[in-house]
């Protein structure tokens, strides 16, 4: 290791509150540097993770999490993982909540009439039978409608307008998304018939982007949907004019008693310590208004063959295993990925060595970031490095795993983030636009790249990530 990875692994250190001395680290071999290497380039030609991701979005398609079509991916799952020459593959059950959507639409009735392009959020109620007619309640954020008294919520349907920012690191989302989840419960309150909010989103295209609200338990359920953003516009430009403004809406759903999915496993051996293993995460459900090419068929494609890749073409097997997790019902709230981390919690956790997720669509790859004892910096460094001729520089931040592998974090594993660019991730999110043409092949193999240097390295070192 050189000077400069000493000096970059003891800075980072006392980052996460310690250091680690020079005696403390454990090398990394020359001969799994080399390796890593070769399955890096070896990935910028193949074309594996396209295959399974027209594969997947084709003889599959949209993926509801409790739908029959999530219960075909999971076959589909398994078949690939068995056609892909996979040691282990297994499924682990997971209890799951079923929601349906049925119908849905909306119209401006006062000042001028209109229909209006919206889409039920994921676990809406439905509206009372004869759908809701009432005057609209304007307000630009969340916390505005939070502020509000309840007299200028009672008997209305709560607009809220605020429009998400365009971030690389789609930093816009956390502070967007709370309208989302928590505004139907904020609404119902204060009394409120019904909501309806701008999409969270950074398109300009009359598709609406579903995604779930979050119904808290002290308040009543009203119906919960989006506008496209042109649409949330347009209601906007109509609000301006002073008038009152009367809507139409009506939605219906269906949510039954949780069924049996599963969260689908493949692993390959490791040659020296089997019981030990680096995670891959991404999850196989979707939303049903696409084909879930981006969120997440593009994760799901990624991992398999970054994993398969090293099977089928390193000289020799790493020591540890790979775990492959594709994960259950993330889009209905981490079902599937909350359930595994419960059940393997005190019971083999502490063999869960290191993991990572691909949760963020098809984007290049473009920085590395890492949540591990200050005794391992020196090999997320050393896998930085070797993502550099790919675009890939080390993050100065903490790793939090994922929406589901970051489930396991919280119970101790170890996490990184390869972090890609989603400039334009969330122009497609949870929308009808979400379908294979998005993809660009060449950025998939990028990603496979940089994955395959992150899993080989940390299933082959033998040192601890802890």
């Amino acid at each position: 290791m050189t000077m400069k990875n000493i000096l970059t692994a003891a800075a980072l250190s006392m980052a996460l509150g310690g250091m680690a001395t020079a005696a403390e680290l454990v090398p990394l071999a020359d001969e799994s540097v080399e390796t890593a290497k070769v399955l890096r380039d070896k990935a910028l030609e193949n074309d594996e993770a396209y295959e399974l991701l027209a594969s997947l979005t084709t003889e599959v398609g949209a993926r509801l999490a409790a739908s029959p079509k999530e219960a075909e991916a999971q076959a589909w799952a398994v078949a690939k993982f068995l056609e892909l020459g996979f040691d282990r593959v297994w499924k682990e059950p997971v209890m799951v909540p079923k929601w349906t959507r049925l119908s849905e639409s909306a119209h401006v009735a006062e000042p001028f009439a209109q229909p209006l392009t919206i889409t039920a959020l994921g676990k809406s109620v439905s509206t009372p039978e004869g759908g809701v007619q009432a005057e609209v309640a304007h307000f630009a954020t969340f916390e505005d409608l939070k502020a509000a008294d309840a007299s200028e919520v009672e008997g209305k349907i709560v607009f809220i307008s605020n429009r998400m920012e365009r971030f690389k690191t789609g930093a816009g989302y956390g502070p967007a998304v709370r309208a989302r989840g928590a505004g139907a419960s904020e609404a119902a309150r204060k009394g409120a018939k019904a909501i309806l909010i701008r999409s969270i989103g950074t398109d300009t295209h009359r598709l609406p982007h579903t995604g779930g609200v979050n119904y808290e338990e002290d308040a009543p359920k009203i119906a919960a949907a989006a506008l496209s953003n042109p649409d949330a516009d347009q209601l906007v430009r109509i609000l301006g004019y002073g008038e009152t403004v009367r809507l139409d809406l009506t939605i219906q759903t269906t949510m039954e008693e949780p069924v049996e999915m599963f969260n689908v496993i493949g692993e390959v051996t490791g040659s020296e310590a089997p019981d030990e293993f680096v995670v891959l995460g991404s999850h196989l459900d979707s939303w049903d208004l696409g084909t879930g090419a981006i969120d997440d068929g593009a994760g799901v494609a990624i991992t398999m063959a970054a994993a398969n890749l090293i099977q089928d073409m390193a000289p020799k097997r790493p020591r540890r295993s790979i775990r492959v997790i594709l994960f259950s019902a993330e889009e209905l709230g981490l079902i599937g990925a909350r359930q595994y981390a419960e059940a393997h919690e005190g019971k083999d956790i502490d063999k869960h060595i290191i993991g990572g997720e691909s949760d963020f669509g098809a984007g290049p790859v473009w920085a590395l970031a890492s949540t591990v004892n200050p005794a391992a910096l020196h090999v997320v460094d050393k896998m930085a490095a070797l993502m550099g001729p790919l675009g890939v520089v080390r993050a100065d931040r903490k790793a939090y795993g994922g929406p589901d592998v970051g489930q396991l974090g919280k119970v101790g594993m170890p996490v990184v983030d390869l972090m890609q660019d989603g400039t334009d991730y969330f122009d497609l999110h949870h929308t009808a636009d979400d379908t294979l043409d998005k993809v660009d092949p060449v950025a998939l193999r990028q990603n496979v790249a940089a994955w395959v240097v992150f899993t080989y390295l940390a299933a082959d070192w033998p040192g601890t990530f802890r």
